[in-house]
């Protein structure tokens, strides 16, 4: 991409905020990275020319880079001025966007990069968002040149990334995932910033737009290769027993391999997983890949524990007064998962988290149409924490793709997501030398 007519190859937008700080640091470390073989001029913006400051004395402080303050730029913009963020979009190559909830504060981030030659990276869990964006910026952003790829942080690079990977790792045609994400964490236990639990809030409390949005959309359906991934039933039939979780399954079910129970996982991965294959397949004609995600919960105690928080929260989101209560009191709602302090540095450095694909297919030279999937693969996705550190590497990471990997991006710019936008650069190449580590677990045929 084009960069020596721009200021700063990156800014950060939002750098002040809880996951902007995080995103600050780690463009400061790519900075120095020893492997980069040309200066990366880069900045912060936001509202407070104070609260940048700080943020980047912190990150100097903790990163042992005392210059740094005198190093990055500062930009003021503000998400209500929509000059002032025209005026920080044509200062930047990539504007990585922090500021969320994006179904509020997203949009006008994207006009202003898109009307202004930027392109555009975020970290939203938000399908509605994304989906909107998609519906309605498409062609503009491809008539300018421009990228803007959502779901570039943990929600949802490592799942939409890892399908890819899975498929290229297999040996034949890959027709079916599942994932299952696992979250590690130490003595003092998990805490997640109330930003993400706000964004779940207004997600689920507006399902009917977000069906309304599909409906317009009017897709055709991508084609089934072998046999439908089944979900919701019980079944002890050979074939469950072969591929682990591959149909048959209660909304909370005992997972074997992993040894522990898991539920759906209600995050973006689904809708941005099935998103890239329908990209993959109607652009790339690459055979589309069914997909379905969940999430493990250890014991019987957590399982009767998530069980009533879910039951509280899909109460409770579904009235106005109701969306009030969980926001004011997301530790009491969230049975302590969710705060408005956010996890301690402790917290985050104990934490870690695995997701494991467990997918099947046909082997070469097999036929797709009647016979049974004779193969199958398991692949890892392994990381540190996956809110505060994961995200801003992987975010990062798809920045520097953006910037340097340009011949195997798509040849027009558009609305993407990781997968449709990087399934044939180095990301994740980039990905396995910051910590996030894909690898095969197993393979074999049945």
């Amino acid at each position: 991409m084009a960069t020596e007519q721009r200021p700063f190859h990156l800014v950060v937008f939002g750098a002040s905020g809880f996951t902007g700080q995080f995103v600050t640091e780690e463009v400061a470390r790519e900075q120095v990275d020893p492997e980069r073989s040309s200066r990366l001029p880069w900045a912060v913006a936001g509202r407070s020319r104070e609260k940048l400051q700080r943020v980047l004395e912190k990150a100097a402080l903790k990163l042992g880079r005392p210059t740094l303050s005198s190093e990055v730029g500062i930009i003021i913009c503000d998400i209500a001025n929509p000059a002032s963020l025209d005026e920080m979009a044509k200062q930047a190559t990539v504007v990585l966007n922090c500021v969320g909830p994006y179904r509020f504060y997203g949009e006008p981030v994207i006009k202003a990069c898109i009307e202004n030659g930027a392109s555009c990276i975020d970290i939203s869990g938000e399908p509605q968002f994304l989906e909107l964006m998609q519906l309605k910026y498409h062609e503009k952003a491809a008539d300018k040149g421009v990228y803007i790829i959502g779901s570039s942080g943990f929600d949802s690079i490592p799942a939409d990334l890892g399908v890819i990977y899975t498929r290229n790792k297999m040996n034949g045609t890959l027709t079916a995932v599942e994932s299952f994400l696992t979250i590690h964490s130490g003595p003092e236990g998990l805490s997640i910033h109330d930003g993400t639990w706000k964004s779940a809030i207004y997600g689920f409390g507006d399902q009917s737009n977000l069906r309304k949005l599909r409906n317009v959309s009017n897709l055709k359906p991508v084609p089934l290769i072998g046999p439908k991934l089944k979900r919701s039933q019980s079944c002890n039939c050979r074939k469950c027993k072969i591929f682990i979780g591959l149909s048959c399954r209660w909304p909370i079910s005992y997972c074997r391999e992993l040894k522990g129970y898991s539920i759906p996982f209600m995050g973006s991965d689904v809708s941005v997983v099935r998103r890239t294959q329908r990209y993959l397949y109607e652009n790339l004609e690459e055979s589309p890949v069914q997909y379905a995600a969940y999430v493990t919960v250890g014991g019987i105690t957590s399982v009767i524990k998530l069980m009533f928080a879910g039951l509280f929260f899909l109460f409770f989101v579904r009235f106005g007064i109701g969306r009030q209560l969980l926001i004011k009191f997301p530790w009491f709602f969230s049975f302590g998962y969710f705060s408005k302090q956010g996890p301690t540095q402790k917290q985050i450095d104990a934490a870690s988290f695995t997701l494991t694909f467990f997918g099947q297919g046909y082997s070469q030279g097999t036929g797709t149409d009647k016979n049974k999937p004779n193969i199958k693969i398991c692949t890892q996705v392994k990381g540190p924490e996956a809110g505060y550190v994961a995200t801003p590497i992987a975010m990062v990471q798809a920045a520097m793709t953006l910037l340097s990997d340009a011949s195997h991006l798509p040849k027009a710019g558009g609305v993407f997501t990781p997968g449709a936008a990087f399934s044939k650069t180095k990301l994740i190449d980039r990905l396995n030398k910051h910590g996030i580590e894909f690898s095969v677990i197993s393979s074999s045929e049945v």
